[in-house]
């Protein structure tokens, strides 16, 4: 594995990360107070597909902007990202080749694959 992307306050993150049991190797990436880099955001785009994958729809901005009401483009999606790391899909989990966003069971157990 290559980096993991999560945040510190997150009860989500954390729990994950313990049941990933990651390797020392890994390169921890707390986005609160690192947020991503567009090189970053289109990387990680790029490697699932799209920037709406790694955008979070739960995040409590994305109402309370009225988002969820707009037709968001990709262009969007990777604009808010790069603004807010809240809107960040967590936790993230990288290798050279790959990525897995998010907390689902599905997830989760794609990024124990990637270990």
């Amino acid at each position: 594995m290559k980096n993991f992307y999560y945040l510190e306050s997150c009860s989500t993150c954390k729990r994950i990360m313990k049941e990933l049991d990651l390797p020392a190797s890994t390169n921890l990436r707390e986005i609160k107070s690192s947020p991503l880099t567009a090189e970053e955001a289109d990387r990680l785009a790029a490697k699932v597909g799209s920037y709406e994958a790694i955008f979070s729809k739960r995040a409590v901005k994305y109402r309370s902007m009225g988002l969820n009401k707009q037709e968001l483009s990709e262009k969007d999606y990777r604009r808010f990202l790069l603004e807010d790391y809240t809107f960040l899909k967590r936790p993230v989990a990288e290798t050279d080749s790959a990525a897995v966003a998010g907390n689902s069971k599905k997830a989760v157990a794609e990024m124990k694959d990637l270990i």
